[in-house]
């Protein structure tokens, strides 16, 4: 049966070890005025200066964890909260972001992934989110799986989503860790 295509970003689901996940995130900074929307399930990662932006495409640089909405102060003085940052004149802005390095995340990945790529650590395809629900819409880029310990996730198993789970298919969902951690990078993957 074909997987549905229908990419999320990442959704934290556990902890490693089974534990629920218990909701936690921190506060973190984005410049004012930063120029890059950010939405709910997008990677971020620390920038010079104090603050955190959006993972790009080929990023190999150490990330804080998965956006999880915000508050800002919109350009009429008014305090906001939303579900995506939306890249404009905002000011003190202040994203929510699930930072802990345990927490396993399930992901949509862009290509089959069959038994043999578990364990492996692979890129994202950031592409542009859903402005009306606030959601990511990246994925995981099967074809850059590789041991390079610099990629941000290391995908460890298939979903057990009845509706995304055949490896034979693309859009298989994934359950996966943030490899390339501020708070400690985890092993080189498999190839």
């Amino acid at each position: 049966m074909a997987n549905q295509d229908a990419p999320f970003g990442l959704r934290a689901v556990k902890m490693i070890g089974g534990a629920p996940f218990p909701g936690g995130q921190s506060r973190y900074r984005i410049a004012a005025a930063y120029g890059t929307k950010i939405h709910t399930g997008d990677l971020v990662k620390q920038v010079t200066g104090g603050t955190i932006e959006r993972h790009a495409n080929g990023d190999e640089v150490p990330l804080v964890g998965v956006f999880n909405g915000c508050t800002f102060t919109n350009a009429d003085g008014e305090t906001v909260f939303s579900q995506f940052y939306p890249a404009g004149s905002e000011t003190d802005i202040i994203a929510f972001v699930i930072d802990n390095p345990l927490v396993v995340f399930e992901a949509q990945a862009d290509a089959a992934v069959p038994v043999t790529d578990l364990f492996g650590n692979f890129d994202l395809t950031m592409t542009a989110g859903d402005d009306n629900t606030g959601q990511s819409k990246a994925v995981i880029s099967v074809t850059s799986g590789e041991a390079n310990a610099a990629h941000p996730v290391k995908v460890f198993d298939i979903s057990e989503d009845p509706s995304n789970s055949d490896i034979t298919a693309a859009n298989v969902n994934v359950l996966c860790t943030i490899q390339n951690h501020v708070y400690g990078v985890k092993a080189a993957g498999l190839a």
